[in-house]
């Protein structure tokens, strides 16, 4: 997309909400007004939350919307510059090393310089967030930060404080427009506070029954509204049973869709038991749902339903 086409940033909180409702995503109050701050000064977002609530798809919706591409670094144990940022490409680095000598050329400092030029320069996920292309800084989505260790995020602190990256062979890298960046946090153990005082920050929560509904309505068009509302009752039931893993509306969604698929019009406990995989992924929650507990809730959802009209 040409730089002249691409949308403009949003110029007030209610364009940022009604442009992520534009991409199906529902955002209430809070966040829309914590991302157009962080739109407008050009701030890192922090989101964190339970997984499964909707943090990744923030990043992936805003690309869509601002028209810019989008550049994901999966956070892992053992994550490291390497695989995060760059690396040289050795083989080609060994093999003109080989022809130089091979050519009798012995300048030592030219074959370094030549070796360790951009031609040779793997660029990993940081970096191309930082090199973005025709004056289109990327949406760089940094997701499950918790899972690396603390010297990853101490390494981090350079990034989002001046949006730069130093490579001893070639200097400093800096980014002509500052990515959008998006950090996503489970919260399986706690971010350093210095990184976290770089960001803006917002805890994306479960939504409530009636958005829940209205993301399945948008999600899964063909879902039986009668089926879509027993679906949300029931998962928003769940989620107060203090289960090992809460569903998340990823799962709601892919549970209404293979319902959907099978036709089903209404709950009932063997549909249940034969799809709760869909929606629960330990067995332990699943072998409590299948049984007492899971009936009442089918029981107590159905009656508030009906008493509801």
């Amino acid at each position: 997309m040409p730089d002249q086409a691409r949308p403009p940033l949003p110029s007030s909180i209610d364009e940022t909400i009604a442009m992520l409702g534009d991409q199906d995503y529902l955002a209430g109050r809070a966040l829309g007004t914590v991302l157009f701050l962080a739109l407008k000064m050009k701030r890192p977002l922090f989101l964190e939350g339970e997984a499964g609530v909707g943090k990744t798809e923030i990043a992936k919706v805003l690309s869509k919307a601002l028209g810019r591409p989008l550049i994901r670094l999966q956070c892992y144990e053992g994550l490291d510059i390497s695989s995060a940022v760059y690396e040289w490409n050795y083989p080609a680095q060994m093999l003109e090393i080989r022809l130089a000598e091979a050519s009798g050329l012995t300048d030592r400092d030219r074959i370094e310089s030549d070796i360790f030029s951009e031609r040779y320069l793997i660029r990993r996920p940081v970096l191309q967030a930082l090199s973005s292309a025709d004056g289109r800084a990327p949406v760089f989505l940094i997701d499950e930060l918790d899972r690396t260790d603390e010297a990853f995020e101490a390494f981090l602190l350079e990034v989002l404080s001046d949006f730069q990256v130093t490579i001893p062979e070639l200097g400093t890298i800096r980014a002509a427009e500052p990515p959008i960046v998006i950090i996503t946090t489970n919260r399986t153990r706690e971010v350093h506070d210095a990184l976290k005082r770089r960001c803006l920050y917002h805890w994306v929560d479960y939504p409530n029954a009636r958005q829940e509904l209205e993301i399945i309505r948008r999600k899964v068009p063909d879902c039986n509204a009668a089926l879509s509302a027993q679906i949300v009752a029931y998962v928003q039931k769940l989620r107060t049973l203090d289960l090992f893993k809460n569903p998340g509306v990823a799962e709601t969604i892919d549970w209404a869709t293979a319902l959907t698929e099978l036709d089903r019009l209404a709950l009932d406990p063997e549909t249940i038991s034969d799809t709760i995989g869909t929606l629960l992924k330990y067995q332990d929650d699943i072998a409590r749902i299948q049984g007492s507990d899971g009936a009442k809730v089918l029981d107590d959802i159905k009656s508030e339903l009906q008493a509801a009209g």
